[in-house]
């Protein structure tokens, strides 16, 4: 089952994928979130909670996008109380990139490079048995529920960063219960936008890149996630496709378990404040930075995964500049 959410009257609607032509309304006012809340008091699963509460009627898929009335799959009345958070070198693979972009700092061969020791740390022990603690992953955060773009919408690119980078990761979708219990709402094809040049420059910058808009949907998957997933993803300019390449997730190409990854995340009793959101990203090992790509203004992202129904596309737009930073004392 697959899920997204739309604009009706300045208010989020949420609707049920029939197909990639039609969507099903949900007759409930407030959206996924307000769904999932439900869900949650009634002690009911959330497809239990859809399943009497669809309507007869269909909406044109396309004409949402047309319309530009696509939200992001997951959001919280108030942006504040949704935070957006992530995972990285968690994928097989990712760390060679990131290996890559910070060797001009070891001195031998021999020696490990900090990303690679973290790496390291996932592969030993990132897929712990159940009931055990395993290691601890990287983490960082992005921001709140402002630095989100919905599906098809412009990603904004600040007149300071350096570079204009895709990261096409999954992202896990969660409300916290009135009594501080995560519970996961589904996933999402998620768009990890970065900043991979001023990473580069210093690992220790890492927050700094991280700190720019991300884009995840349109589609919300329910059901259980495949161990397995191939995907796309790919940047359009003009109707030319430039860079193009296949990427790898899900659990059998994870160094670290997806619930060793929400354990870590969760463990911290400010994660787990009642009625927050959730977005956290799962890492990915495929990054056209990595190829030598230069993105440009105009530029538009495409990442798909066959089980989440349609792409994720965000188109790029480069701000010339940003309002004067004034501090002031009072």
């Amino acid at each position: 089952m697959r899920l997204i959410q739309y604009l009706e009257e300045g208010q989020p609607r949420a609707a049920l994928v029939e197909s990639d032509e039609a969507v099903r309304p949900i007759r409930l006012d407030g959206g996924i979130y307000a769904l999932a809340r439900l869900a949650i008091a009634s002690g009911q699963s959330l497809q239990a909670v859809i399943d009497v509460r669809l309507d007869d009627d269909l909406i044109d898929y396309q004409q949402l996008i047309d319309e530009k009335r696509l939200l992001p799959p997951l959001t919280h009345p108030d942006p504040a109380h949704c935070l957006v958070t992530g995972t990285g070198l968690t994928h097989l693979g990712s760390a060679d990139t990131r290996s890559a972009m910070h060797a001009k700092t070891q001195q031998s061969d021999e020696q490990l490079t900090d990303s690679m020791r973290m790496f390291k740390l996932g592969i030993e022990g990132g897929k712990p048995a159940p009931g055990e603690t395993g290691a601890q992953p990287e983490w960082f955060y992005k921001g709140d529920g402002a630095c989100v773009v919905a599906p098809e919408a412009e990603i904004p690119v600040p007149h300071f960063a350096e570079d204009a980078g895709e990261e096409p990761e999954l992202a896990g979708l969660y409300v916290i219960g009135v009594d501080g219990q995560p519970w996961r709402v589904g996933y999402a094809i998620g768009n990890e936008f970065s900043d991979h040049v001023t990473e580069r420059f210093n690992y220790l910058w890492l927050a700094h890149s991280k700190l720019r808009a991300c884009s995840f949907g349109p589609e919300l998957l329910i059901d259980e996630l495949p161990k397995h997933l191939e995907g796309t993803s790919r940047i359009v300019r003009g109707n030319e496709t430039v860079w193009e390449k296949p990427f790898l997730t899900g659990e059998a190409n994870m160094a670290h378990s997806l619930a060793n990854l929400e354990y870590h995340h969760f463990k911290y009793s400010g994660f787990r404040r009642p009625g927050d959101v959730h977005v956290h990203f799962f890492g990915t090992a495929t990054l056209s930075f990595a190829d030598g790509v230069q993105t440009r203004d105009g530029d538009r992202f495409e990442i798909s995964l066959t089980e989440f129904g349609r792409p994720l596309r965000n188109p790029l737009r480069f701000e010339a500049n940003s309002v004067p930073i004034d501090v002031k004392s009072l």
